[in-house]
């Protein structure tokens, strides 16, 4: 379901984030192809520095449907994104995505924690993260976490997923670490 960006998907995608339902959430605001394409590179250069770890969501039948990203990554903490394309909205790709992709980031890169900022307008997005049992409200416990992406104004709720807390809610990566 999740695959190393690559640059012969970025049409597909590009289609897809310029929807008006995706859009206005996305993290990188391209507006044309060319611009979405040099971004492209730009996190796949990135994730040889070791800043960002970057995968496109997949479908069924592999074609490509979305992105999630874990940017700034410092102290083994960093910022999760994700976009869907609306055609696949509703259909549980969004938290098998994040499932996948933070098994990888705490089992394989030994990330401790996962930010999630989500802008207080999106409801869609709140609610989503909200039916995760390892995903947590971090506004009060991360206060400065919080103030630094609300810089100028109230715009962001802070939620965060620990290791030991997303580790601990699954039983199958129980089962993979004992094994």
């Amino acid at each position: 379901m999740l695959k190393k960006r690559d640059l012969h998907e970025c049409h597909s995608l590009y289609s897809l984030m310029t929807d008006p339902m995706v859009f206005p959430y996305v993290r990188y605001v391209c507006q044309t192809y060319e611009e979405y394409l040099f971004v492209t590179k730009q996190l796949i250069a990135e994730e040889e520095q070791n800043t960002s770890i970057s995968r496109t969501i997949l479908n069924e039948t592999g074609s490509p449907i979305g992105t999630i990203d874990l940017y700034h990554i410092v102290n083994k903490t960093g910022f999760l994104a994700t976009w869907i394309g609306s055609p696949y909205f509703g259909k549980g790709y969004n938290q098998r995505a994040k499932e996948s992709f933070l098994v990888e980031l705490f089992l394989e890169h030994h990330i401790e924690t996962v930010f999630i900022k989500i802008r207080e307008q999106n409801i869609r997005s709140r609610k989503a993260i909200e039916k995760l049992p390892y995903v947590k409200l971090a506004n009060e416990i991360y206060r400065d976490v919080y103030q630094t992406i609300n810089r100028t104004e109230k715009i962001y709720d802070l939620y965060r997923v620990e290791r030991v807390d997303f580790i601990g809610s699954s039983k199958e990566i129980q089962h993979e670490i004992a094994t």
